[in-house]
């Protein structure tokens, strides 16, 4: 395989095609690579249109899922950012290469580590990966210029919202199959949230979200 063909062509064919056209989120997606953070059976799949098993039941999304949500964030580079769902710790590698710090919270601690040793190999210093249970987002942190869920909900939790500063983002997947909208939520001011619905797709829900009750509105 010519792997940097194979890069250009998910570029072109994939991410471009689904209204990503932020040049510097097409270019990262030559600096950080996504092989580097597949597991090793899957990262000839690392350039295909298509989720890739991570283990303990998780995907890395799709790269057109990845870009697109990365492209509405709009990341600058005095954000700190709250990932919820680590995985294999690529989304939060690119939003690393924007942003100032990078939190991302993990419930299964051994997909924690795999997120940490692959953070590590990509000598990306400004995350901190975190185990624990980010439904409900990471106040002790917050609050956060940016937020993004790597993975469904069947809605936005309210305590989430809460933790965005005003003027902060958050890209979430919201909704159940077969019926899921991505959506971009913007605080306007303190307590006064703008939703824009940006596309439909189905992904797997984020861990225990599906178990969960509770949700607050």
């Amino acid at each position: 395989m010519n792997i940097e063909q194979a890069r250009f062509n998910m570029i072109e064919q994939q991410i471009r095609p689904w209204e990503v056209l932020d040049p510097q989120v097409l270019d990262l997606r030559f600096v950080v690579k996504r092989e580097d953070f597949a597991p090793a059976a899957y990262r000839n799949l690392a350039f295909a249109d298509m989720e890739i098993p991570i283990g303990s039941g998780q995907v890395m999304l799709a790269p057109r899922i990845e870009a697109r949500l990365l492209q509405e964030l709009g990341i600058q580079n005095t954000d700190k950012v709250l990932e919820i769902g680590a995985g294999s710790g690529y989304m939060a590698a690119l939003l690393a290469a924007r942003a100032e710090y990078v939190i991302s919270i993990e419930s299964r601690p051994e997909l924690a580590d795999f997120a940490r040793q692959n953070l590590a190999r990509a000598e990306v210093a400004n995350v901190t990966v975190e185990v624990g249970n980010g439904i409900n987002g990471w106040a002790q942190r917050g609050p956060y210029d940016a937020i993004v869920v790597s993975g469904s909900l069947p809605a936005l939790p309210d305590a989430l919202l809460k933790q965005l500063r005003v003027g902060g983002r958050l890209v979430a997947i919201v909704g159940k199959a077969p019926v899921m909208e991505a959506q971009l939520v913007t605080c306007s001011s303190e307590g006064i949230y703008n939703t824009i619905n940006l596309f439909e797709t189905v992904v797997p829900a984020l861990d225990g979200a599906e178990a969960r009750t509770g949700f607050s509105f």
